[in-house]
């Protein structure tokens, strides 16, 4: 008897024709039949990834506004100028007397130096003020100077009510006087001129060191894929551990961006001594610390909200160009602000910018404009739009923007040997003459080119240590949700 050879569910005929034997019926078959079938044919297969969210990577913003600098130590300090002129705020006076309490000992390292027949003027929170002639002042911590209004009979009589401020803007003397001196030493008798001496405010912050690795074995890295690999720093081919490593690399160096700015000192008393976890400022911290924090910008509110930022400005640096790096939202109401005042009961006043076309101003993406004497220049931030970082937060105390001052500081550059110009914005990266860790990367184990152990496998690792250092930040803003 001869065998009829069978393949599968099929029997072949020697006649073309159909039989129930011969022919795969959809009807009645298993449905694991059906899978088995289908998996003989090659699928038609996208070998290159899609990539959904575009350019992932979040690094930039301190290469756009920042300057990297060199540094050997632990620790890093600098300086920052004080006010030049003389002021007190939340001074209390006695109307009888015109003796002011100062109280500038409320502030470490803040003492009395207004000098008598100096000339002043005293004024309160509710627009009362009175400009006086000191006839005598106690320095120290818990000075005190005793002041005559020029055109009142005593302060009430001025309307001053409340606490008061006092600042200096001169001083007065009759002919042939002199001026005498006081050194600090010794009591005082309230008459005597008091010197002057330039106090600075000094900060710091400390690199903290920061690592991270990727391990792949020697088995896996002779593998390859039918997925091509392609990533944000042009790593291609077949090799998929390419592609993680390269991931790896990536997602480090925007942690050496985002620990600058988010970075904590530690301070909370959680982190157990053991740890040895010193922290470091970043900047949000520091502006949250010496800055500005403007929080509820909107659209219908906008341009009083703005304004309010500008008379604030005034009172630190006044820099006159500035950048604002915004979250979505944030960018969207400088738009809506500046387009109100565009087409709204302003009549066109932002046209100039368009070249005096209406019909141009309706592209209503303002990347720049200009507010008293103050220059903006605004772009998005994609650390505050992307949704694996800060872009997925809304509501209190979420971070919607940050103003950055576009001035610069002369600083003594380590590597030029000369005095050039910085902006506010230093990342500080150890270095030597024996190693640089701005960026460091090696390769341990026994696969991959490594030769270092027994271990079957390719270790990449990466290390930096850095810190931030924002200088000035009394002209940064900081913008946060409600």
């Amino acid at each position: 008897m001869a065998l009829t050879p069978q393949f599968g569910t099929i029997v072949p005929s020697q006649t073309q024709e159909v039989l129930q034997s011969n022919y795969l019926q959809w009807t009645d078959k298993a449905a694991a039949d059906f899978a088995d079938f289908a998996q003989q044919y090659l699928p038609e297969i996208y070998e290159a990834e899609v990539e959904r969210y575009g350019n992932r990577t979040l690094s930039g913003f301190l290469r756009m506004v920042g300057a990297e600098l060199p540094m050997t130590s632990d620790q890093v300090i600098w300086s920052e100028q004080n006010r030049l002129h003389i002021a007190y705020d939340n001074a209390t006076f006695v109307s009888a007397t015109g003796v002011i309490t100062l109280n500038p000992g409320a502030v470490a390292g803040v003492y009395n130096v207004i000098s008598p027949r100096s000339t002043v003027v005293v004024m309160d929170d509710f627009g009362a003020e009175a400009k006086c002639f000191v006839s005598a002042s106690t320095p120290g911590a818990a000075g005190t100077i005793t002041v005559q209004p020029y055109t009142a009979a005593n302060l009430a009589g001025a309307g001053l009510v409340g606490a008061v401020k006092v600042f200096v803007y001169g001083s007065e003397y009759f002919k042939g006087s002199t001026t005498p001196n006081y050194s600090g030493a010794g009591a005082a008798t309230g008459n005597e001129y008091i010197s002057v001496d330039p106090q600075f405010t000094q900060y710091q912050n400390n690199p903290i060191i920061i690592r991270n690795k990727y391990v792949v074995n020697g088995s896996d890295m002779a593998q390859i894929g039918w997925v091509e690999v392609a990533t944000e720093d042009g790593t291609g081919g077949y090799l998929w551990y390419l592609k993680a490593e390269s991931e790896t690399r990536l997602r480090f160096e925007d942690y050496l961006e985002m620990m600058c700015v988010e970075g904590e000192l530690n301070t909370g008393g959680a982190i157990a001594a053991g740890d040895k976890v010193k922290g470091t400022q970043g900047l949000f911290a520091a502006i949250e610390d010496r800055g500005n924090v403007q929080v509820g910008f909107a659209a219908a509110t906008g341009i009083s909200d703005f304004d309010g930022i500008l008379r604030n400005l005034d009172t630190q640096g006044a820099i006159e160009e500035n950048m604002l790096f915004l979250d979505r939202q944030t960018a969207l109401d400088f738009d809506d602000m500046l387009a109100a005042i565009s087409a709204g009961s302003a009549g066109g006043t932002a046209f100039g910018l368009f070249e005096n076309s209406e019909e141009m101003a309706l592209n209503l993406g303002f990347s720049g404009f200009r507010r008293g004497s103050y220059d903006f220049y605004k772009t998005d931030w994609k650390y505050l739009n992307d949704a694996s970082t800060r872009g997925a937060m809304t509501g209190p105390n979420s971070i919607e923007g940050v103003l950055v001052p576009a001035g610069t500081t002369t600083v003594y550059d380590q590597i030029l040997g000369t005095n050039i110009r910085r902006p506010f914005l230093h990342v500080r990266y150890r270095a030597s003459q024996a190693d640089d860790r701005r960026m460091k990367s090696w390769l341990t184990g026994s696969a991959g080119g490594a030769f270092t152990s027994d271990l079957d496998a390719m270790e990449v690792n990466f290390l930096s240590e850095r810190c931030l250092v924002t200088q000035a930040a009394n002209n940064f803003v900081l913008f946060k949700g409600v």
